[in-house]
């Protein structure tokens, strides 16, 4: 055990809400390759979009397996002004791993589009017309690994 390391899903659930942003990191020919994503979390479940085409969706199809990570709580920590070893960051962090599924139904889409959108702006009784939904790609990670951390709090 770590000594940093969280194991209350409620404290980890309060990290990733607090998060504006995930980072999407995958592997692409043979190289790592990451994204800052908009996504939404509901019931233990990771929520992502993007275009549908595109080097993430080409890095996805080739090899699903993906880390996301979040972050919260950032703050600079100092102990001694002009003692720069003294120096450290404050942060909360989660990391999940798993495997990517895509999502093709529109109704499924439009579902997990209002999660996303009830994350930003609190919300999630919008509507989307064919268009919209067949020009947007959604994929979602139900997590096989979740790591938390915390540091300074």
């Amino acid at each position: 055990m770590k000594k940093f390391q969280i194991f209350e899903q409620g404290e980890i659930n309060s990290i990733i809400e607090k998060a504006s942003v995930c980072t999407l990191s995958m592997i692409h020919h043979g190289k790592p390759y990451c994204v800052p994503m908009n996504f939404g979390y509901f019931d233990g479940i990771l929520y992502l979009h993007g275009a549908p085409s595109g080097r993430k969706i080409e890095a996805l199809i080739e090899n699903p397996d993906v880390c996301v990570s979040f972050y919260a709580d950032e703050d600079l920590n100092i102990r001694h002004e002009n003692v720069a070893c003294s120096y450290s960051m404050k942060f909360k962090s989660v990391l999940m791993h798993g495997s990517i599924v895509f999502v093709n139904e529109n109704d499924e889409k439009v579902r997990i589009l209002n999660i996303v959108m009830k994350n930003y702006c609190g919300r999630d009784d919008f509507s989307y017309n064919k268009p919209a939904l067949d020009g947007v790609c959604i994929f979602y990670l139900k997590p096989n690994e979740i790591t938390a951390f915390k540091r300074g709090y």
